[in-house]
């Protein structure tokens, strides 16, 4: 009887069944296709983190080794551009953003998965900052720092901090490349107190 058989046959009959005696069940216990058996189970248990539902996340990702891309205008504006873009396709909900020269943090509500978020505003950055103003080096830094928002709390606590940035930055109160004032997506519904749900 093969290891997935026998995990099998105990989900279906509980502690009752056990056909295999002693010696034969501790070698079962330890062989290469239980072990599998098991990892497989905790695989399947623990889905990837790619499957975000409709949580909300603060983002920050760098430029590459942190260089000051986005001191350029052009390449500011651009970069906005292609994060509204997809945004109006639906990829995602954005709540709030803030550009600064080597780094940008965002108030994001994925709508596909977070990293298929990341990759449509970074690779989407990318290819067209490449295409369109002959752009030839490395753009982003490989990962990026994600804090999935608990709650109302945290929701205004990370959107106060994206608004502060360009301020504690030495900026002006004037900075263009953020979201403080335009109007974006609407706080999500799930993390709005009962009273305010309205």
């Amino acid at each position: 009887m093969s290891a997935l058989t026998y995990l099998s046959e105990i989900g279906k009959h509980g502690k009752d069944f056990l056909p295999l005696g002693g010696a034969a069940l501790s070698a079962l216990r330890y062989s290469f296709a239980y072990r599998a058996a098991l990892a497989a189970e905790v695989i399947m248990a623990a889905p990837h983190r790619g499957n975000t539902g409709l949580g909300t996340y603060f983002i920050t990702a760098a430029t590459f080794q942190r260089n000051q891309l986005f001191q350029s205008e052009r390449m500011a504006k651009l970069f906005i551009e292609v994060s509204m873009h997809y945004r109006s396709n639906q990829s995602y909900l954005l709540h709030e953003f803030v550009l600064m020269p080597d780094h940008f943090h965002l108030l994001l509500t994925p709508l596909l998965s977070l990293e298929r978020s990341l990759q449509l505003i970074k690779g989407g950055f990318s290819y067209r900052v490449k295409k369109e103003l002959g752009f030839a080096g490395e753009i982003w830094e490989k990962s990026f720092y994600d804090r999935r928002v608990r709650d109302m709390h945290e929701y205004f606590r990370f959107r106060e901090y994206i608004l502060q940035n360009p301020v504690k930055a030495g900026f002006s109160t004037e900075y263009p490349y953020s979201s403080a004032k335009l109007i974006l997506d609407d706080v999500p519904q799930r993390l709005k107190p009962l009273n305010l749900s309205a």
